[in-house]
């Protein structure tokens, strides 16, 4: 039961956070909407101002979705539009706190997904991706994402998800093969025997034979075989970006390095990428694949320290690598840097 005197209180308190919400989403609506190239310095600017001067919360779920209306919408949007959206959440991301890419990111996929499983005509899954492409091309998100919604849509191999590969290997497909070539050699030997598969079922065979000579390129690293590349736009913006993050960490400490299956089940398992995210659910779930899955590598330990630790009681695979990060390093520096890893 809830007295009057407080139910009144209630009511001007909501009353009074919808107006402040209001408030902010103009003033981020009319920033995003001034949003490009030459002008990008002083709204990122703003935006982190607003950031000082809001609650996080308030501001992550006003840009988020004032992003999403924008970018996401039933006809192709420009490339140039949505590198420079994606480059202004990058830039928060690097200046402000990785929650910023981090909520952005969780919106984008989780939407891509139920897209995905709901066969939409329009295309709201392609300007999804290139978000997503974008994301990983400005070092916010590490290409274990790429790879997960790769091999899912290799899964599925439809001639809606042949469409979807192209367009990411033609926007990403070179920056994969720079950081995980081997990952690429596997997805493009199973894109292979999919096609090879599923060759009677379609009946425009000319998407699936441009597909193949697409990775085949990729593999390659043949760059003139693929129409329409150029990589000459998102270097421009790189550069861009190098200039307006403050910290000399804009690269790839930065990046959130979480999966496919991490992002969908966020709501039941908890945000780990995000640092002292509050959970409030059921205890973590505890799925001994998820758990073989996070084992921590620290190179090669000599079985004479894994021995001590085992002596130590170090108990789990985060308290044997910690100690033997200090164990082994070689100066206080040396095992700061282990230890971030």
């Amino acid at each position: 039961y809830v007295p009057p005197q407080m139910r009144k209180a209630q009511e001007t308190l909501d009353d009074k956070k919808r107006e402040e919400l209001g408030r902010l989403k103009k003033m981020v609506n009319g920033l995003i909407n001034r949003l490009s190239e030459p002008n990008l310095s002083s709204i990122s600017g703003q935006m982190e101002e607003l950031y000082m001067a809001n609650s996080r919360k308030d501001m992550n779920d006003t840009l988020t979705d004032i992003l999403m209306s924008a970018c996401v919408t039933a006809v192709a949007m420009p490339a140039r539009l949505m590198m420079e959206h994606v480059l202004l959440v990058s830039i928060l991301h690097h200046n402000v706190g990785i929650e910023v890419g981090a909520h952005f990111l969780e919106a984008v996929v989780k939407k891509f997904d139920e897209l995905c499983k709901s066969d939409a005509e329009g295309k709201e899954c392609e300007n999804l991706l290139a978000l997503i492409a974008h994301l990983y091309n400005f070092h916010v998100v590490h290409c274990l994402l790429i790879f997960d919604i790769l091999k899912k849509l290799v899964s599925t191999f439809t001639e809606k998800e042949i469409e979807l590969i192209l367009f990411l290997l033609k926007n990403v497909g070179f920056s994969l093969r720079k950081d995980d070539a081997l990952a690429l050699k596997e997805l493009i030997t199973e894109a292979q025997r999919k096609a090879n598969a599923a060759e009677k079922k379609f009946q425009d065979q000319t998407r699936v034979r441009f597909m193949l000579e697409t990775m085949l390129a990729l593999r390659n690293n043949d760059m003139r075989k693929i129409p329409g590349y150029d990589p000459e736009p998102v270097e421009r913006l790189r550069k861009l970006q190098r200039a307006l993050v403050h910290s000399s960490g804009s690269g790839k400490d930065t990046q959130l390095r979480v999966s496919l299956e991490s992002l969908l089940s966020a709501d039941q398992v908890g945000r780990w990428w995000i640092v002292g995210s509050s959970w409030s659910g059921a205890p973590m779930i505890s799925d001994t694949k998820s758990q073989a899955q996070q084992k921590l590598h620290v190179g090669k330990v000599s079985s004479k320290i894994m021995e001590l630790a085992r002596k130590l009681r170090m108990n789990t695979d985060i308290r044997r690598s910690i100690f033997c990060v200090l164990m082994t390093s070689e100066d206080f520096m040396d095992a700061f840097e282990k230890l971030l890893k």
